[in-house]
């Protein structure tokens, strides 16, 4: 279902451009919302989280509550104390785990916005309200609630007690607030102004507990991915992330929690779990792929070379420093017409077609190289797409260096002058979730690079500033020399270490050496007083018989 909400254009994930968030109570709603609560059926909280949400403030007629039973006994009916526009759906035999739910209930749901709730989540009265008052400001928000987690017993509550709390405005004090832990996300809010200063990693905070996202865009981005049994909430974020989304945290869109989470329970575990499905499908969490040469579901950069009307050895120079840079997640695609090559007989080397074939023998066998004969639109869900011109050869380093600029500035789009003699000849880095942001909110016929600009930034610099450089001038560093100057540099280090320990040994023990020496002077100087001096003085004095009063005398 299309929005009809206009579509603002906010600048990177600063929401706080948005004019005329409404109040609460102080505003005429119109778009529709499903609340998704999949559910194991195992719990006691479900009857409760449904009581709350037939309470809620957000009109009546906009509100429907899909339950999704993936539980193993289903279940045998829902609570009498529910939401009007109530629907219990039962996935297909076979079918199993949370996305799967998510995924189901999404298909079903007629609203324009999809709301995700845990079964353990009493809301406020005002839950889904805050989360939709955005959702009328802009069609690509996707709105966190801050939830807050309490011990639970089973039996501390009944579904009546909810309800008679909600209406009454007292779902506060169900709970006892000082007695509540954060989300872990709250603390990411306070460290970045609510996510505004967040920039593109805003989407790690993105938890399912409770979160809404226009229907159209949770489509748009794929779904989720029901191949991942824990964590599809945060890899569904990245993926929204890439689709132009901005991620709104909303502390009036407050719930309770009952209980702790898996990831409290059992916080290592779930990492341990997560580190090699997420490390396969989200490349912005750059410490999880930590392991040199090797290929991801999901590359890093994916860099484009035209081979039309390009040699065979502008293309491999290009081809092969992009495989060698120091990013190791980089795939390449190679355009070309490669469906005129057919298997017509031809005299081979007067072939008109010849470094076309020669280029497709060369690379058709590497699984990180792709021949194609149209560059799709966009490289979705791979963040960043490197536009480089056969023969010219970025350095080893400058795709890592690229991009962590671009990432410092917030910039959509760095291009790169390389060449002006004829005509400007450049390269280009492109931010997928920049040109996706631009799409959604760009008018008909308008530049795109222009709405790319005014929401993300866009930037010319000279391309031998970065490292891009002629193939005749480029050099390149084999990853066995690297490897054999890392392994100098380490040993160097371990040197290095050990002559600064013993310098530092030789330096305490020289202090205390000295403070030893200190201590044993002024000690030695009061016994050669005390025993030498004093008797010496004495026998020289006697003859002498000074006249001293008898007090010095005795000091003497």
């Amino acid at each position: 279902m299309t929005s009809p909400i206009r579509q603002p254009r906010i600048p990177a994930n600063d929401h706080g451009v948005l004019d005329g968030v409404p109040e609460p109570g102080e505003w005429t709603p119109c778009l529709s919302v499903s609340v998704v609560v999949p559910t194991s059926g195992t719990g006691d909280i479900l009857p409760l989280t449904l009581a709350a949400l037939a309470a809620q403030t957000y009109p009546r007629h906009l509100l429907e509550v899909i339950v999704v039973d993936d539980g193993e006994r289903p279940i045998a009916r829902l609570p009498e104390i529910r939401p009007e526009r109530t629907r219990l759906l039962r996935p297909e035999d076979g079918r199993w785990g949370k996305p799967h739910a998510c995924n189901l209930g999404a298909a079903a749901a007629e609203g324009h916005v999809v709301h995700w709730m845990d079964d353990d989540v009493v809301p406020f009265p005002g839950h889904v309200e805050a989360h939709m008052r955005w959702h009328h400001l802009a069609g690509y928000l996707v709105v966190l609630g801050h939830l807050r987690f309490v011990e639970w017993r089973p039996g501390e509550l009944t579904p009546n007690e909810v309800l008679v709390a909600a209406e009454a405005g007292a779902v506060a004090k169900l709970f006892h607030e000082e007695d509540s832990t954060p989300q872990w996300t709250e603390k990411r809010w306070n460290r970045t102004d609510d996510l505004r200063t967040a920039g593109a990693d805003a989407f790690s905070v993105h938890v399912g507990a409770s979160a809404s996202v226009p229907a159209e865009l949770f489509r748009s981005a794929g779904g989720m991915d029901e191949s991942l049994p824990l964590g599809a909430d945060t890899e569904l974020g990245y993926r929204l992330a890439q689709a132009g989304a901005v991620f709104v945290p909303d502390r009036a869109a407050r719930a309770w929690h009952l209980g702790d989470s898996t990831v409290m329970r059992r916080e290592q575990e779930v990492k341990r779990h997560n580190r090699p499905y997420l490390g396969e499908r989200v490349p912005s969490f750059r410490w999880l792929r930590t392991t040199p040469g090797r290929g991801y579901r999901v590359p890093y950069v994916e860099a484009v070379v035209d081979a039309r009307d390009a040699s065979l050895e502008d293309v491999r120079a290009t081809v092969d420093g992009l495989l060698a840079s120091w990013t190791p997640d980089v795939s390449v695609r190679i355009t070309g017409p490669w469906s005129r090559l057919g298997a017509a007989c031809r005299t081979p080397l007067d072939d008109p077609d010849l470094d076309l074939r020669l280029i497709r023998a060369g690379y058709e066998g590497d699984a990180r190289v792709t021949l194609t004969e149209e560059l799709p639109e966009s490289c979705f869900p791979t963040p960043f797409r490197f536009h480089c011109p056969a023969g010219w050869v970025p350095g080893q380093d400058a795709l890592g260096r690229l991009i962590a600029f671009a990432d410092r500035n917030t910039l959509g789009v760095l291009s790169l002058a390389l060449d002006e003699r004829d005509e400007v000849v450049h390269a280009r880095l492109e931010r997928t979730a920049a040109l996706s942001r631009a799409r959604l909110v760009a008018d008909p016929d308008e530049d795109l690079d222009d709405v790319v600009h005014e929401v993300f930034g866009t930037l010319w610099d000279v391309g031998e500033k970065w490292g891009v450089v002629r193939a005749e001038s480029a050099t390149t560093v084999s990853p066995q020399r690297l490897q054999a100057e890392l392994e100098k540099c380490r040993a160097r280090s371990l040197v290095l270490q050990d002559r600064v320990n013993r310098w530092r040994r030789q330096a305490t023990r020289g202090q205390a050496t000295r403070r030893w020496w200190r201590h044993a002077g002024r000690r030695a100087t009061r016994v050669m007083i005390r025993r030498v001096a004093r008797p010496v003085m004495r026998r020289v004095a006697r003859p002498v018989a000074l006249p001293w009063p008898a007090a010095q005398r005795g000091r003497a």
